[in-house]
């Protein structure tokens, strides 16, 4: 008689994989749907449908399946954004990712949706042109993910810097929408400081600093850092996911350079571990970037030993403490 197979394992890390695609659907029809923005107070699921002209039946399932993944709270039958969907999911609201979110999805969906061929026959060919306008749309996109807390956090963490107190000047480089070159010097009395990205990427920072009352401590610097001057003198040099593996001792080089004695750069970057496999979050973000033929992630310590090659004296490095988009990060604090 032929007996059946003795198991110890447990299906559930495959079935968590699965059916993982489902609260992603649930979250960016949400989204489409603008759900998060009606829930701010109480309401049943039938007045939800009748707003947004839905099923009514369809729509209280769908509400049941974002309460189930706590975005909802549901209680005596009416719903509820939880504090997460409050913080980050209601249209018109600073720290408002829905559109970042859903274009993170749209990002990563022909990767999702050619993964085989791009496994089978390799990345495609390398696209030509760019497109600005759409740069400077995303860049106005993630500047609520700066301003959700990322700049608040580098903020307090380059705060308690030792130097902090007595640094004059700073550079934001690669620094998007400027939010967080513009909290680290909002937290200094007396701080000014340059950010810097490409010319169509800093028309967006350049109304932040408006935005926030500081364009007379802060300034903007367009060009392409890997080949254009960034200027000299800096107490500071703040990056974050700026810096790319193909170019990473000459720009590294150059930030050196443009420190002045005793100046401190600050460097945030994934740093990848068990023979870049983990971690697993990290991997999962980037892995649409990767398969497309960019493999620009760095190692675990891959960045501090540049800075160390280069001429830094001193390099602290440890996981980057609060919440991160693409989970655990290296914070590199090298010192000149």
């Amino acid at each position: 008689m032929k007996n059946l197979p003795e198991l110890s394992l447990s299906l559930d890390p495959l079935t968590r994989i699965l059916y993982g695609a489902i609260p992603t659907k649930l979250l960016l029809t949400a989204i489409e749907l603008k759900v998060f923005s009606y829930l701010t107070e109480p309401m049943s699921g039938e007045s939800l449908a009748r707003e947004i002209g839905a099923h009514r039946e369809n729509t209280r399932l769908f509400l049941d399946g974002l309460a189930a993944n706590e975005l909802l709270d549901k209680r005596d039958g009416r719903y509820r954004n939880t504090p997460l969907a409050n913080a980050f999911l209601v249209e018109g609201q600073p720290t408002y990712l829905g559109d970042a979110l859903t274009n993170l999805a749209e990002w990563m969906r022909p990767a999702l949706e050619s993964m085989t061929t791009l496994v089978k026959d390799g990345p495609p060919p390398p696209a030509r042109g760019s497109h600005p306008p759409f740069r400077a749309r995303e860049t106005e996109i993630y500047a609520n993910c700066q301003r959700a807390g990322r700049a608040q956090q580098t903020a307090a963490t380059v705060s308690r810097l030792p130097e902090f107190p007595s640094m004059k000047r700073m550079l934001d480089l690669g620094g998007g929408a400027g939010l967080i070159g513009l909290a680290i010097v909002a937290a200094h009395p007396t701080m000014t400081g340059i950010i810097f990205d490409r010319p169509e990427v800093v028309e967006v920072a350049q109304r932040f600093t408006r935005e926030y009352g500081l364009e007379d401590r802060v300034t903007v610097l367009g060009g392409d850092f890997t080949q254009d001057p960034i200027g000299d003198g800096y107490d500071l040099v703040w990056t974050s996911f700026a810096i790319r593996r193909g170019n990473l001792d000459p720009i590294i080089r150059k930030i050196h350079a443009a420190l002045a004695p005793g100046g401190v750069c600050v460097s945030l970057a994934e740093g990848l571990t068990d023979e870049r496999t983990k971690p697993t979050m990290m991997i999962n973000s980037v892995l649409a970037v990767v398969l497309g033929g960019n493999d620009c992630l760095f190692d675990e310590g891959e960045i501090a030993q540049a800075m160390l090659r280069v001429g830094f004296r001193s390099v602290h490095s440890r996981v980057a403490k609060g919440p991160q988009p693409h989970g655990p990060v290296t914070l590199d604090i090298a010192r000149k």
